[in-house]
């Protein structure tokens, strides 16, 4: 079983020792560090250090806040490096899914972000249901109002080109097309 360590810090200012330290002394043969907010998900370093693990390893970090920001986001990391028979260890959280009682933690980790999702999926649908209720649709607005669709639908009868209607409306010839019902003319064989 390989140790492989990551180590971020957010800023510049701010300094890797503290985890590499502690990294190295849990037995890291080997340690990616970075410097990027745990916010980002395109993390450079953290994308190299996926791709070297393989399976047996363990991804080690000195604390789950390094990994990332959000439950979810880390959840998605040791969910995915758990499929490739990948084990996760935080040091300071006493995560260590190598154990029986890493994994239940990290279970129920997984089992609450499952149930959070639900209640958003839950308070969505709800949301949607009270809105259409009370007569709202979602989506965007109209580009077009009533009015100026039938001013369209008026310039397009009296023979005004399309180019022409979008110019007065201040919209896209596509939208005039789309308010028309009309498909838009095909350019060398790519319709726009």
């Amino acid at each position: 079983m390989t140790l492989i360590g990551y180590a971020r810090v957010s800023t510049a200012d701010q300094d890797h020792a503290l985890q590499i330290d502690a990294l190295t002394a849990a037995g890291c043969e080997k340690i990616f560090s970075e410097t990027a907010s745990g916010a980002q998900r395109d993390r450079p370093e953290l994308g190299r250090l996926l791709e070297y693990l393989r399976p047996g390893d363990t991804l080690t970090v000195w604390k789950l806040d390094r990994l990332g920001r959000s439950l979810p986001h880390l959840l998605e990391v040791a969910m995915s490096i758990a499929e490739r028979g990948i084990n996760f260890r935080s040091l300071t959280d006493g995560i260590d899914t190598t154990t029986p009682a890493g994994r239940l933690v990290f279970n129920i980790f997984g089992s609450l972000a499952e149930f959070e999702r639900e209640l958003i999926r839950e308070r969505t649908m709800a949301g949607l249901a009270a809105a259409k209720a009370a007569g709202r649709t979602g989506g965007r607005r109209p580009k077009l109002t009533e009015r100026q669709v039938a001013t369209a639908r008026q310039m397009n009868a009296d023979g005004e080109s399309i180019t022409a209607i979008a110019d007065v409306l201040g919209v896209a010839r596509s939208t005039v097309y789309r308010v028309l019902g009309q498909s838009s003319p095909s350019i060398e064989g790519v319709t726009p």
